[in-house]
Order: structure tokens, then C-alpha cells, then sequence
């Protein structure tokens, strides 16, 4: 059976979503083949099937799935004799904590500084619903929305300490080896380092050479991505 991926796209099939980079993520640890469709912020009738308007969607055979940690969970129940996302016992449920606190509170101040940047690489036939939509939703311009200064970005970094502390004794959250724990936060860092020129880690951030690791796994994949330097 083919596994068919929907994503977000922008300009130069640039990889724009959190939820899809997860799912991408996901799917290269698994080691699954898929084709990719590309989904454009104007054309979700091409999603239409699933019953809703968000991606990522994944279909497998007649199985259709949305929603990054539906997906997920369908793949490693789905194809027990691949390498396991969550990794231990306990995987899933750290998992499941990282991807909520980066939803809850990563998400909520990395879209004001990005925001802006982002709407650069949306494609221009999308530009003027990603405009309206985003503006209607924080009740301001995306120009008021999108805040760059140097306290912003500290207060942004400050809030990783977290992932710091656990990065201080492995190589990954995880532990020796990534497991959904790290694509939850990377596939949120991925989305800026496609979106947006902002160097969001220093360079002696434990959190860049983290990154970094990533960026090289699955053969170099994520690197590979169109994006900015990390």
C-alpha cells in the first residue's frame, strides 16, 4: 500500500508546518516510504476526504488520519516491527508532555517573532488569506503581531531552559538515541529554521548542537529541508 503524506507548502516547497515536520520526522525514523502531496493554505478541498480542513493528514491503503498525534500513534501501532517513535515504556508519555508544552507554550511566543517572516514565504496566491486569517486572529496586523527586539528573543530563549537541563546529561531528550520526545520540539524549531531568518539559538546554546544533530539525521533529510542557516 502507498503512504500518502499531506503537508503545508510555501514558496520553493518549503516545508512550513510544526505538525508536519513531526509527522516527518516520524515517519523517516519508522523508515517508511511515502509520497508527499503538497497542500497550499487555499486548497483544502484536497483534504476534503478527511472530514476536516487542518493537516497533516496521512493516508495508508483506505486509511485515512489527521492530526499529527493521531498519526503518529497510527504508525507505531500500525508497524510494530519498525523501530519504535516512543522508544521505552515510558516514551510515550514524555512524548506526549513535550509535544503539549511545545504547543502551549513555545508555540504562543515563537509565532511573534516569526510571524511576519513567515507570511514572506507563503506562496502570494495565499498570502491574502494567511493575512487575513492571522490578523482576524490576534485583532492586529501581522507588522504588530511580529516583534524581533533582543528582549523578546531573550524571553523566547529563556523559556527552553528546560530542554537545557535535560540536554546537560544526553545527547538527546530522549536519552542516547531521538525518539518523538525530540521531533516534537524540533519539528517547532524546524518550522522556524523553514520560515524565517531569525537565529532562534546561539550558537554555545546546548540547544543549537542538539538541533544540529538532528538536522543530520535520516541521511541529512532535515538539513537538506529549504530553510535559513540554523
Amino acid at each position: 500500500m502507498t503512504i500518502r503524506f499531506y503537508d503545508l507548502v510555501g514558496t520553493d516547497n518549503r516545508r512550513m508546518s510544526p505538525y508536519g515536520w513531526r509527522v516527518r520526522m516520524a515517519l523517516a525514523h519508522k523508515g517508511l516510504d511515502y509520497e508527499w502531496v503538497p497542500v497550499r493554505f487555499t486548497d483544502k478541498e484536497v483534504i476534503g476526504f478527511s472530514g476536516q480542513k487542518l493537516v497533516p493528514v496521512l493516508t495508508d491503503g483506505e486509511t485515512a488520519v489527521f492530526d499529527s498525534w493521531a498519526i503518529v500513534n497510527y504508525l507505531e501501532d500500525s508497524y510494530p516491527d519498525r523501530p519504535s517513535i516512543f522508544g521505552d515504556s515510558g516514551g510515550k508519555a514524555f512524548a506526549e508532555f513535550i509535544m503539549h508544552w511545545a504547543n502551549t507554550q513555545l508555540h504562543p511566543p515563537l509565532i511573534k517573532l516569526i510571524l511576519g517572516d513567515i507570511f514572506k514565504i507563503v506562496l502570494p496566491e495565499d498570502q491574502p488569506y494567511f493575512r487575513e486569517s492571522r490578523e482576524k486572529r490576534f485583532g492586529m496586523t501581522l507588522e504588530q503581531v511580529t516583534d524581533q527586539s533582543p528582549e523578546r528573543l531573550a524571553a523566547f530563549r529563556a523559556a527552553l531552559e528546560p530542554m537545557r537541563l535535560c540536554l546537560a546529561s544526553r545527547p538527546y531528550l530522549a536519552g542516547a538515541a531521538p525518539s518523538y520526545a525530540d521531533y516534537a520540539l524540533f519539528g517547532s524549531l524546524q518550522w522556524a529554521r523553514c520560515g524565517s531568518p531569525l537565529k532562534l539559538l546561539a550558537e554555545d546554546d546546548p540547544l543549537h548542537g542538539w538541533r544540529q544533530r538532528l538536522l543530520d539525521s535520516f541521511d541529512g533529510m532535515p538539513g537538506k529541508a529549504v530553510g535559513f542557516a540554523a
